[in-house]
């Protein structure tokens, strides 16, 4: 096993230097890559966007080559750039009007993995997708790299809105929202307060301000417990403030019989112990192997910004979830996912019209790329029934 991982993390390695993996058009077809660019870029109506050619492809899940995909970059109301992939249908026609979706997820990986498998699907359906890396991370911009923020997060929900309604081969009045993971409440917190996201899904919900700021892998905190992991916070804060630069370390902190708060400066170490859970040995076999990607932070040896928990301390995600009124909501889990909890307790927090896939046999990780456990056809039902 690790010799096919480290054959992994080189080839993709090599892509990004050398761009092995983006083969050279030669001829006509540079010409007509360029022309659709062109056509593209003209066909945007949002100022401080760009649309570019997908150079260096480093994307780690199976390529369908009918499929185009563009960088693309818009600038969120921060001033973060936001970087993204956007992925057009088959037979692509700019005097249409499509409609969209826009995803992003895992909460620690890059729009080149999971939330790009998802695009390329939705785009093979007739859509126009657009996966992106949220602000700070991959390659959106952020001077500090890797800071977790439910509000910028939402935010970049919100600008990639704005992106895709700004196009004029885009229907901006059938437009929806996905979130993956622990992405998976920004996009809901976004749908809540933004009446041109039409309809929201997510998969493998994470509530990261739940999973951050009350409990640690399903313990929840106690009081004292949560005092502790303040009070390291704030001393994580201060060295950071007196040092001037960013500590490594944990955005889930456990607390152990001790009275210790539990940390670390990288996601996962090069080996699993013999004893790892089943649940880290599926992220491992993600994010270090099958899917590995050098700008996925749960890929590599530099964690979150070790102050990343503050935001979801100080704001619950999902808090406007009555404000979803009469948008509907798709919520897919496994019945074998430990966060399986998190898509039940949302599902009975909703009011309006809401789905629960429980997908038999998927575990969480499942839902990351397994073809066959990833439900596409309900998906796309509940989208194309709802983007109308």
């Amino acid at each position: 096993m690790m010799k096919k991982i480290g054959k992994n993390k080189k080839m993709v390695l090599a892509a990004l230097v050398a761009g092995v993996m983006s083969f050279g058009l030669m001829g006509s077809e540079v010409t007509m890559a360029a022309t659709l660019v062109k056509a593209l870029a003209a066909a945007s109506q949002m100022q401080r966007s760009s649309i570019s050619e997908l150079n260096n492809d480093t994307r780690v899940f199976k390529i369908d080559k009918s499929i185009e995909a563009k960088n693309v970059k818009f600038e969120n109301r921060f001033g973060f750039e936001v970087a993204g992939h956007m992925y057009l249908p088959k037979d692509f026609d700019a005097s249409r009007k499509y409609k969209a979706v826009v995803i992003t997820g895992p909460f620690g990986a890059v729009k080149e993995q999971s939330s790009g498998l998802y695009a390329q699907e939705f785009a093979k359906h007739g859509y126009v997708a657009v996966a992106f890396d949220p602000s700070t991370t991959g390659e959106s911009s952020g001077s500090r790299r890797n800071m977790g923020s439910p509000e910028i997060f939402t935010e970049d929900y919100h600008a990639a809105v704005d992106f895709v309604s700004n196009l004029k081969f885009v229907n901006p009045d059938q437009v929806g929202a996905m979130g993956i993971c622990g992405l998976s409440g920004m996009a809901i917190t976004a749908a809540g307060s933004d009446s041109r996201i039409k309809a929201v899904a997510t998969s493998a919900m994470y509530d990261m301000s739940e999973s951050i700021s009350d409990h640690y892998n399903g313990a929840y905190y106690t009081p004292e417990q949560r005092e502790l992991v303040k009070q390291h916070l704030a001393k994580m804060r201060d060295e950071e403030a007196k040092t001037g630069k960013a500590i490594r370390g944990a955005h889930e902190l456990g607390v152990d019989a001790n009275g210790n708060v539990e940390t670390f400066d990288t996601m996962f170490p090069d080996k699993l112990p013999a004893d790892a859970s089943p649940v880290i040995k599926d992220f491992f076999g993600y994010y270090v192997g099958r899917a590995f990607h050098p700008r996925a932070i749960n890929s590599n040896k530099l964690a979150w910004d070790s102050v990343t928990p503050y935001g979801f301390f100080d704001f619950k995600l999902m808090s406007n979830i009555d404000e979803l009124g009469k948008t509907p909501v798709m919520l897919i889990t496994g019945d074998k996912a430990h966060s399986k909890y998190f898509s039940d307790n949302v599902y009975a927090a909703i009011k309006g019209e809401k789905e629960e896939i429980v997908v038999p046999g998927a575990t969480h990780v499942d839902l990351y790329d397994q073809m066959d456990k990833i439900p596409f056809d309900k998906l796309f039902a509940f989208f194309d029934k709802n983007l109308k």
